[in-house]
């Protein structure tokens, strides 16, 4: 990826586990816009790229603020970030991407699941300068592991937002068929979070009637899924006719790689669309979280970090 410097000015305590860094430029000068929503790719270390959605209001150009949760599931980039980075750091970035965009509609329903807020934070500050019609509803285990919670109650938005803890009384909890009990076609339902929680807001939400098109939704990692297709298959790289075989629980960059093709990635759980490559021939067993339903329909494009294959020939634009 094309890469900026940025340094971190500030490394904050948010909340149990949470820290959010600010990044400015090396040089003091404005960084590339983004729109609520956005995320950036950083270089952690040597080797480990992860992608960390933007909280600060998208009308900032002199800074970009994101939150990291320390997952004691870490591959490497949480950890990293919350024990080694400190205020002062050199940071390579990439340019903001948004694969989370806000969309017009006459009211609009933010549902956040712990550090999943980051993005719905920026959401909120948008809509709130555009003055659009919007409520937020933020869902945490405690009060304790609340990100950003003196941010929000001292916002101009925090007549509009609803904390629902875990830990607290019944009544406050989150009412989802309460909540999404009138599923008007004009209402736009955005939620981030835990696989779980975005899974329950998802079904609750079709059953309840909403459309497709009506629920906007990002992860921050992908589900684990099983694969009948989870067995040897060949993909032919287009360019050089070269056939190469790709076994049983390897990843197709993985093997390319050590045929010296070298595919970019990042995310590598098919979440940043970074490695996705167009399909000649075949048919691609689809297992990101970066295409619609309908974009797999088409089988034209795959990401090669997670998806395999159900035909035993894949060809690829390589």
């Amino acid at each position: 990826m094309d890469r900026l410097a940025v340094r971190v000015t500030r490394k904050k305590i948010e909340a149990e586990n949470v820290v959010s860094l600010e990044l400015t430029s090396i040089g003091g000068q404005s960084l590339p816009a983004f729109s609520a929503g956005s995320h950036i790719d950083i270089v952690v270390r040597d080797g480990i790229v992860r992608q960390y959605s933007l909280c600060n209001a998208p009308t900032e150009r002199h800074r970009y603020v994101i939150g990291v949760l320390r997952d004691p599931y870490s591959r490497g980039g949480s950890m990293a970030i919350h024990d080694a980075v400190v205020e002062g750091t050199i940071l390579h970035i990439s340019e903001p991407k948004n694969h989370f965009a806000l969309k017009p509609a006459r009211r609009s329903l933010l549902l956040a699941g712990g550090i999943g807020v980051t993005p719905i934070i920026c959401m909120a500050e948008q809509l709130t300068r555009i003055g659009a019609d919007f409520e937020m509803h933020y869902c945490t285990r405690s009060l304790e592991r609340t990100a950003f919670h003196q941010r929000i109650i001292g916002s101009p938005f925090s007549d509009r937002v609803s904390f629902h803890f875990g830990d607290g009384p019944a009544p406050q909890r989150l009412n989802l068929p309460l909540l999404l009990g009138n599923p008007e076609s004009d209402i736009a339902l955005y939620v981030c979070g835990p696989g779980g929680f975005i899974d329950s807001v998802i079904k609750t939400a079709e059953n309840l009637g909403w459309q497709g098109q009506q629920i906007i939704f990002e992860r921050f990692g992908a589900l684990t899924r099983s694969s009948a297709s989870d067995v040897s298959f060949e993909v032919k790289v287009a360019s050089s006719g070269k056939i190469i075989t790709i076994a049983g629980g390897k990843t197709i960059v993985a093997v390319l790689a050590e045929h010296g093709v070298d595919v970019p990635v990042s995310c590598e759980q098919g979440v940043c669309g970074t490695c996705v490559t167009r399909v000649l021939a075949g048919t691609p067993d689809h297992q990101d979280l970066y295409f619609t339903d309908e974009e797999h329909a088409k089988n034209d494009q795959m990401t090669l970090c997670c998806s395999r294959s159900k035909s035993a020939l894949l060809v690829l634009d390589l």
